[in-house]
């Protein structure tokens, strides 16, 4: 007979099937060693790590290293999305040097050492 956790007014807790991918995983057990530091914390019973811990992610230090980073990443998204335009500039470019080419009579691709 299968086990079941038990509520505290008797009821069973439903477990959460478990994730298709190690992302979702380890986004389950992330939430799991959250809501269980949340209670020791609530409890008084938490580690001087785990207080630590959740106390140098409130200093400004930690703050400002997260700001830092999110503004890196952005930064990193405006280059890929310069990059991505730029070929496309060069691609409608070389499509209207074409048309040209072709309207004035030229050889298409001819001169561009392609």
């Amino acid at each position: 007979m299968p086990r079941h956790n038990k509520q505290s007014d008797g009821g069973a807790i439903r477990r959460p099937s478990p994730a298709t991918t190690p992302e979702g995983r380890e986004s389950r057990m992330i939430a799991m060693a959250m809501d269980r530091a949340e209670q020791q914390l609530a409890d008084g019973t938490a580690s001087a790590q785990v207080i630590t811990h959740f106390l140098k992610l409130g200093s400004m230090k930690e703050q400002d290293e997260r700001e830092r980073l999110r503004l890196e990443n952005e930064l990193v998204r405006a280059k890929t999305d310069n990059l991505q335009s730029q070929k496309d500039t060069n691609v409608d470019y070389r499509r209207v040097m074409d048309a040209l080419r072709k309207y004035s009579g030229g050889a298409i691709g001819g001169d561009d050492g392609e």
